[in-house]
């Protein structure tokens, strides 16, 4: 039983491949078009899946699309309507894409899929039935509370549900306009960041300011009822009848107009990621306690976008209201592809679900990989040499000592992840014991904004010598505070230049920790938890760098710039070696290092020309 599952149309397309219950292959279109947050029909990804599965399109039984077009188009209808004319340009944009494709999604898939050559049924469940499913089904529970939270879906923004076995159901849900993901992203472009993009910046600034402006956003913006349900004051907002998130009525309520993106950021601007990451948390603590309350389980499954708010998933986890939480690697809409799939084989077939005490998501490392061969093969057209280490001992011990000598190394091996996070497949990787490497790898290498942190990977068995942590965290969607035994006192001196400067990069440069590069300002990080079961060769580099320094903790960051999808290929892994300040680049057994001549940019000028391809997120 071959069922697809696809994404598509808004952001994030993706697609996936399941057979008889297990996840065989999943992918972001991004990754093979290279356009971050790729909306179109997922193509290559599907390409990609049915290569993996060994099947074409005629082999399918299900193809699942992860929503309900037809209720999104009324939704958006209706709103369009309830504030005419108000919203006519933003509806003179939409509709007629809508009447063009997504009106026709079947006809369009079965087009995609090469016509005739798929005969096999097309389904669609409702977004946060997707979403739910994505967040029950691959985890280790045989029952569990269920919640999803997003933007928008078709009418629903927010859900609790209940998975037991191989059935979910959903008990209570929250409806546009009023949702906790636009309240959220009306802040990221209020401060200056990118919608469906920016959002994890303003929970990583959030830690610089104080939350300020919470009790205004309580009183002016949101009310909030105890079973975290919100009504949103909508005299604030423009989402529903304009092309921006907020209203000259939001810029007077916060002092001034929205920061203009790249533009320097002010107290005004930390201030306000505070206030707006408190007030989410204060909601999201409602939402949990009100599906304890409706379901009594002692497990919580998240997805949607917002359940990729990790510090709020570590507060949640701390207040110890479930024993247990999960959550979605790839919680997004790429996510909604694997539960449209997994809603299918087991709520729609009814097919048989037994837990095993572990996750069905094999990591998420679920895209392509090269053999080594094949990684030969592109170096030798290029003429790049390399050093080929076939011993894994004699790898992991160079690239470890490398490591150990401050160096930054581009690692790629095995099948890439799925979802927003480099879990060790496609990742960048540096010692986080170095004082510099956290504005090294930020300014030099990621080409990205100075204050935002790192995360740390870490050995599982270790994780509570360093964090006040325990369990598991292997999708870096937890955070946890660092333990006092590896803090430092902050010197008076420290503290008042900290108080009285707005500069970010003063308050980066006061060392706080033993592992400065991956240490927020708050003393927490967002854990991954390695284990050999789970990560293998690179739990293995891990018991290498702690065997050779005695620390079992790496910077693990994916392995792109700022703006560009994670990479996919060897060639993508070596275009991004070569155009930015890495070292090493590892390749399978393939070493490259430029202190060997190879992987430096030929002019200034194609060095530029590679940063100019990706839109800046």
């Amino acid at each position: 039983m071959n069922l697809l599952g696809i994404s598509a149309y808004y952001h994030d397309s993706a697609a996936v491949l399941v057979r008889d219950g297990e996840i065989l292959a999943a992918a972001q279109e991004e990754r093979f078009t290279r356009i971050k947050h790729d909306a179109g029909f997922p193509k290559n990804a599907i390409d990609f899946c049915l290569r993996f599965g060994g099947i074409t399109a005629k082999d399918l039984n299900y193809v699942i699309f992860y929503e309900k077009p037809l209720l999104k188009l009324d939704r958006l209808l209706e709103t369009y309507l309830a504030f005419a004319p108000a919203g006519f340009p933003s509806f003179s944009r939409a509709i007629p894409l809508w009447i063009k494709r997504k009106m026709f999604i079947s006809n369009d898939i079965r087009k995609q899929l090469g016509g005739k050559e798929f005969s096999g049924q097309l389904v669609f469940p409702e977004h946060h039935e997707s979403h739910g499913a994505s967040a029950f089904f691959p985890s280790p529970f045989e029952e569990a509370a269920v919640v999803t939270i997003d933007g928008v879906g078709e009418w629903t923004t927010a859900s609790i549900g209940y998975g037991k076995g191989n059935r979910l159901s959903l008990l209570k849900e929250l409806r546009f306009p009023h949702s906790v993901g636009l309240l959220y992203s009306a802040f990221t472009y209020f401060t200056g960041f990118k919608v469906n993009s920016g959002e994890y910046k303003l929970m990583g600034l959030a830690p610089y300011g104080k939350p300020v402006y919470a009790d205004r956003i309580r009183e002016k913006l949101v009310r909030i009822f105890e079973d975290g349900s919100i009504e949103l004051n909508l005299r604030y907002f423009h989402f529903c009848q304009g092309l921006t998130m907020t209203n000259s009525a939001f810029a007077d309520l916060f002092g001034g107009p929205p920061r203009p993106p790249e533009s320097q950021i002010t107290q005004r601007e930390m201030d306000l990621a505070a206030s707006i990451q408190a007030v989410t948390e204060e909601i999201l603590l409602k939402i949990a306690r009100e599906a304890k309350r409706l379901t009594g389980s002692e497990n919580l499954c998240l997805a949607g976008g917002v359940a990729l708010n990790c510090s709020a998933n570590g507060k949640l986890l701390r207040e110890g209201l479930f024993r247990r939480i999960w959550v979605q690697p790839a919680a997004g809409d790429a996510g909604g592809a694997l539960g449209a799939a997994l809603f299918a084989h087991y709520q729609l077939l009814g097919r048989e679900r037994k837990c095993t005490g572990t996750d069905f998501q094999k990591g998420s490392f679920l895209g392509d990989s090269f053999t080594n061969d094949e990684i030969k093969r592109f170096l030798e057209g290029k003429n790049i040499r390399c050093r080929f280490l076939e011993d894994e001992k004699a790898l992991l011990e160079h690239v470890a000592s490398r490591i150990a000598a401050g160096k930054v190394v581009g690692w790629f091996q095995g099948r890439m992840e799925f979802g927003p996070r480099a879990l060790g497949a496609r990742s960048i990787l540096g010692d986080a014991r170095s004082e510099a490497m956290q504005s090294q790898m930020n300014l030099k290498i990621k080409f990205r904004e100075s204050f935002r942190p790192f995360a740390p990977a870490v050995l599982e068995e270790e994780v509570g010598n360093y964090y006040d942590f325990s369990g598991e965290s292997p999708y870096m969607l937890l955070v946890a505070p660092l333990a006092d035994s590896r803090r430092y006192p902050l010197p008076e001196a420290d503290r008042k230049r900290m108080a009285e400067s707005e500069d970010l990069n003063v308050r980066l440069g006061v060392r706080r920790s033993e592992l400065p590069a991956v240490t927020h300002i708050d003393y927490s990080a967002r854990l991954q938890t390695v284990t050999p079961e789970r990560n293998g060769r690179f739990y293995r580099l891990l018991l290498e760098f702690k065997k050779q320094t005695g620390c079992p903790v790496l910077i693990n960051t994916s392995f792109n710039i700022r703006g560009e999808p994670i990479v996919r290929t060897p060639e993508n892994a070596y275009n991004c070696f070569v155009h930015t300040g890495m070292d090493m680049l590892v390749l399978e057994n393939c070493v490259i290092e430029k202190e060997d001549g190879e992987g430096s940019p030929d002019t200034a000028e194609k060095k530029d020309a590679y940063l100019k391809q990706f839109q800046l997120d």
